[in-house]
Parts: C-alpha cells; structure tokens; sequence
C-alpha cells in the first residue's frame, strides 16, 4: 500500500454511498469526492443550453470544463439532473475525460474516498479498499421520497421507483463501464440499515482490510 489511502465506494442510485462516503472521508481525514457530481455538471450544462443529452461534441466540451472543486451538490441536485447525467454517462468520451479527472484527484495527498459507480472497477481498480452499498430498488425509492418531503418538496412515490430501475437499467447495461462491483469489493446490503448502522459495518470493513495490509 503507498503513502496514499484510496477507498472506493460503488452503489446503485440512491443507495447511500454519498452519505456514507463523506462521513468515512470525515472519520479518516480523507479527502471526499462525488464523482456523479461530474456527470451531473455535465448534464446541466446541455440542459440548460437546450441541447439534447445525446450531442456528444457538446458534453466532451462540458466535461472538459468540469472543475471537481466547484461542483455543488445544492445546485446539481435536481432529480431531472440526475437523470440527465445518467443518459451523459453512457457516451465513453465524456466517461474517459472525467475519469482522467477523478483519478487526479485520487492521487492528492493524504487520499481520498470517491463515491460513484465504477471507482472499483475503472476510476481506481488500484484501490486499498472497495465497498459495493446496495440496497432493495423500493427501499431506495422510500428514502429518496421521505428526504424529498423532509425538504418540503412534494413527490409521487411510483414515479421515483420507476425512474431509480430505468436508472440502475442504464447504468447496469451500458456496454463502457457498467455498474457491477468490483470481484475484489466487500458487498455491503442497506435495505435494512440506517446510516449509522452502515458506517459502522463500513468502518469494520476498512479497518479489517487495512490492518490485513500491514
């Protein structure tokens, strides 16, 4: 293992990786990275030029714009962005120039934990530990439909499930780098955890690698 500490956190939308990826980059003083984010940033950038998500020469110039320090989770939050990111991340250009910016930021000093859906696989194969977080398809809807109404927002349950499936359809059946874990990844079942509970069991399971390492 080198000087860098480099944990990769794969899931499924909606599963809780992003929570769960920052407080294990809180607890180890890591550095946290999104990298749906960077679809996301890219997704917003076509919808808000009125350009279909489909225009490849478009999103490779949005993506090349992307700067992983500016990307607000506040702004590029909207269900419709994800959505949009999830039709972007199927072009393997724009996968390939975000990659290449995700793996930099993984080689910063003290390490990182990056949250996403091919870190294992394709960001950083290299990584020191690898956790796939999933989750049951309608427990994922309920907890994206009860943060939407603890926002005050106002959602149709059916139409969340049916977009989170259309989701994991696109990303498990793309042919550039599908949703899969990693062979070397600790699989890790939410459905029936809270956040605490996953972190502790995520905690156990990075501790465990580590010390096996030394």
């Amino acid at each position: 293992m080198s000087g860098l500490l480099v944990i990769a956190i794969d899931g499924p939308a909606a599963s809780g990786k992003g929570t769960l990826a920052r407080r294990v980059a809180a607890h180890y003083g890591l550095n946290h990275l999104d990298t749906g984010l960077s679809y996301r940033a890219v997704g917003k950038a076509l919808l808000d030029a009125g350009l279909p998500l489909d225009d490849v020469e478009h999103a490779e110039a949005a993506a090349r714009k992307v700067d992983l320090a500016l990307a607000d989770p506040a702004v590029l939050s909207a269900n419709e962005i994800g959505d949009a990111a999830s039709k972007v991340a199927v072009i393997s250009s724009v996968r390939r120039i975000l990659v290449e910016k995700q793996r930099a930021f993984s080689n910063t000093p003290p390490g990182a934990v990056l949250d996403g859906r091919d870190i294992g696989t394709v960001v950083c194969p290299g990584a020191d530990v690898k956790i796939y977080l999933t989750a049951d398809a309608k427990v994922r809807a309920e907890r994206r439909w009860r943060e939407i109404a603890a926002k005050g927002g106002k959602a149709n349950f059916e139409a969340i499930l049916s977009d989170i499936e259309q989701r994991d359809a696109r990303d498990m059946n793309r042919a550039d780098s599908p949703l899969k874990p990693a062979e070397d990844a600790h699989l890790l079942d939410s459905s029936k955890m809270d956040i605490d509970s996953a972190f502790l069991a995520a905690c156990g399971i990075i501790d465990a690698a580590l010390a096996s390492r030394k």
